[in-house]
């Protein structure tokens, strides 16, 4: 039977980058792995279908573009979203992937099935519109004003935010929403492989590797030298597999001769995928979560080791929003230890075990963790962790000019940002609602505290010889920028 012990061990992440250096028996091929799970890619298109919401905010109504994002997925298909992240910047043709509850600031919102009911019993999943305004007594919606107060409803349960829709049909459409959801489950994934590493002899079965997935089936597709290696994707039985379906039990199937190495295959399919999934940027971006779907591309990857004796490891990482860090976990399927070092402390694995190291990293801020042994064995992941929602602005210390209530205040809910850093840009949207706004974007999601933390916590790791330390960074804001919000481009 197969232990596995979980060693809460904190590493010092000062800026961008946290690494993690393993050393230990096993070979495979350098390479990085999957950005994500499995599921859908896509780009951010910008805020195409909005009308206008009234924020407050420190005592200050701050006027806002409310309503539907779109994405292009990778490989065909469209998405529409809606943000759960209300104080928190888009950044233009952001990567967003598919992205688990847990792993995002739903897992600790206690009403996050709440905004999945939502998203199931109004638009665009409800697109009759005469229907949804005589459910609300709101009376007549159009597709921007149905959007604004879709997504007035799910910032009040995703942000607590004190929002109301500026349209008072859109108004009462959030106030019934709220009033009427019920807690509802969090919807599969569209597909994923589990787990997405594994490890073995060459010669005998590797696996399995079960597939999950809301399609009614997906294709298989065999390591990329499949042809000239031997390497076979097969059922329990040895029985070569093309196509399979959720529940599936995938091999790897080495020839005995193989020298050791690793190989991959890929899963794809097209589907719908399902409404309430949420999609998390590949770079810091505002979390949005899914309110309906185009057939859609999705697919996944899993990875195999082998070797003829010795520790054969595999190696996979999760964001754990629990613990502000990366669950780093290392499985041993070789006939001796696994063993590898931490911070200056080491670890092993017994054959068939496995061990979670929780790899703290910044909330908000890219990591990188490269996970590397001997005989050539390496495996990067990155990511960005945004595991909390971004808090409101603080009140300015100086007195700002306040603009005219026509036009909205400094905030960066439901706006974009240009390039790399959030609030640095001028954008516009001019999306099929409530006519285009442009203006600089509130700065938030970052402090200025940040370098003297860091500059501190590094003095402290010299003067203490290789000592631990645990930083982790939540939401704040470093202050608002006086301009105007964006649409959402």
């Amino acid at each position: 039977m197969r232990g596995a012990a979980r060693l809460a061990a904190a590493v010092l992440v000062p800026g961008l980058v946290a690494a993690l250096s393993l050393s230990g028996a096993g070979s495979a091929a350098a390479d990085e792995a999957p950005r994500h799970r499995g599921g859908a890619v896509a780009t951010l298109d910008g805020l195409k279908t909005y009308d206008t919401a009234v924020l407050r905010v420190n005592g200050e109504d701050q006027r806002l573009p409310a309503g539907l994002f779109e994405m292009t997925v990778d490989g065909g298909g469209r998405l529409k979203t809606y943000c759960v992240d209300i104080h928190n910047p888009t950044q233009d043709q952001a990567t967003y992937l598919e992205t688990p509850w847990d792993q995002t600031s739903l897992g600790a919102n206690k009403n996050a099935g709440r905004i999945r009911w939502i998203l199931d019993h109004s638009y665009p999943r409800i697109d009759d519109l005469a229907a949804l305004a005589k459910s609300a007594g709101s009376g007549p919606l159009t597709e921007k004003t149905a959007a604004a107060g879709t997504q007035v409803a799910i910032w009040r349960y995703s942000d607590g935010a004190d929002v109301d829709a500026a349209d008072a049909a859109a108004g009462k459409l959030a106030d019934w929403l709220e009033k009427s959801a019920k807690d509802s489950a969090e919807p599969k994934a569209s597909l994923t492989l589990e787990p997405s590493a594994v490890s073995g002899r060459a010669g005998e079965p590797i696996g399995p590797v079960t597939v999950r997935t809301d399609a009614t089936g997906v294709t298989v597709t065999p390591p990329a030298d499949a042809a000239a290696s031997g390497i076979r994707i097969t059922d329990k039985d040895g029985a070569p597999v093309t196509t399979a379906v959720d529940g599936t039990e995938l091999y790897f199937d080495v020839p005995t001769d193989s020298a050791d190495g690793s190989a991959a295959f890929g899963v794809e399919a097209t589907t719908s995928v399902p409404v309430g999934r949420v999609f998390a940027g590949a770079t810091k971006s505002q979390t949005q979560i899914l309110a309906g779907s185009s057939d859609s591309t999705v697919s996944a990857t899993a990875t195999a080791n082998w070797a003829a004796e010795g520790a054969i490891p595999a190696v996979t990482a999760e964001k754990n929003c629990a613990e502000g860090g990366v669950d780093v976990t290392a499985a041993n399927q070789g006939d001796a230890p696994f063993t590898f070092e931490l911070a200056g402390a080491e670890h092993t694995v017994a054959p068939g075990e496995s061990t979670t190291v929780t790899v703290p990293v910044v909330e908000d801020e890219a990591y990188e963790i490269t996970v590397t042994g001997t005989g050539g064995f390496s495996r990067t992941f990155t990511g960005v962790l945004d595991c909390l929602t971004a808090g409101a602005p603080e009140p300015a210390n100086e007195p700002e000019t306040k603009q005219a209530s026509s036009q909205p205040l400094p905030a960066s809910a439901g706006g974009s940002s240009t390039g790399g850093t959030a609030g640095a840009g001028i954008v516009t949207g001019a999306g099929t609602g409530g006519g285009a706004l442009s203006g600089d974007l509130a700065e938030t999601g970052s402090s200025s505290a940040t370098p003297v933390i860091a500059g501190v916590a590094i003095a402290l790791v010299v003067l203490g010889g290789g000592a631990v330390f645990f930083l982790r960074k939540k939401k704040e804001s470093a202050g608002t920028q006086t301009g105007t919000p964006t649409d959402g481009e």
